[in-house]
């Protein structure tokens, strides 16, 4: 029987961006946008972003090289690929030329015509938007050019089967967003709405945290991958770098 699954799988949100600090401060004003200066794919890492960035890349860099990750996927937003870089910078994957490979599946969740407003934002321009998604809630709601988690699963479902399909066996980092962190985790330990909801609630993904599952082939029939950590922070706290969590460029995804 063929492996269907990574051996090893970690699933990592971005170091903290520049965004995350223009999200700060504006709400700390009180405004209703979030400035970035640009696209939000564009948004760079903040200086603790990389700091935390490479932290981890010293806790995968101590581990023994056969155990370190042998194949990255990575969104294509800058803030991933710039934490990647700085992963393998500190020696934190495989020795020999690991494979790299941007997928736009990983990308943000797209927020459409909400994109960089504040919650007070969206009440003040977007009231409807605001009643909508009370009402239906975050995991259905779409706002007008923007996805719902549903949609994000839907390209994550692809994602996944190329996972099974050409790196099945392997030792994977993913590293990617908030929403695709927890929606990843939706598809692999087969949850449902409430299920990932309560996990949302609990608090946000940190920054250069880690979610890590091992292959179990005595579970199920071909076998499945088991959660080993969730939101794991020691690498950044044993190199002292600040813990940071909070949603992207966005206030209204809680």
């Amino acid at each position: 029987m063929t492996q269907r699954w990574p051996v090893r799988l970690w699933v990592v949100r971005h170091g903290e961006s520049a965004g995350n600090l223009a999200r700060r401060a504006a709400l700390s004003a009180g405004h209703t946008h979030i400035e970035t200066g640009g696209r939000d794919a564009d948004v760079p890492l903040s200086a603790l972003g990389e700091r935390q960035s490479r932290a981890l890349g010293r806790w995968f860099a101590a581990m023994p090289r056969e155990q370190r990750p042998e194949v990255v996927l990575t969104s294509p937003y800058r803030r991933a690929r710039q934490t990647v870089a700085l992963i393998g910078e500190e020696g934190g994957l495989l020795a020999d030329p690991v494979d790299i490979l941007q997928d736009e599946r990983l990308r943000e969740k797209e927020f459409g015509v909400l994109d960089r407003l504040t919650r007070q934002g969206i009440d003040r321009h977007y009231p409807e938007q605001a009643e909508f998604r009370r009402i239906l809630g975050k995991f259905y709601h779409r706002p007008p050019g923007g996805e719902s988690w549903c949609d994000v699963l839907l390209r994550l479902r692809s994602a996944l089967d190329s996972v099974s399909l050409h790196h099945g066996g392997a030792r994977v980092l993913i590293v990617a967003h908030q929403v695709v962190v927890l929606c990843l985790r939706y598809l692999i330990e087969k949850l449902d709405e409430e299920a990932i909801l309560a996990i949302d609630a609990e608090g946000d993904v940190a920054n250069c945290g880690v979610t890590e599952y091992a292959f179990d082939p005595a579970r199920g029939r071909d076998g499945a991958p088991v959660l080993l950590r969730w939101n794991f922070v020691a690498p950044l706290e044993a190199e002292g770098a600040p813990v940071t969590a909070e949603p992207d460029n966005q206030a209204g995804s809680r």
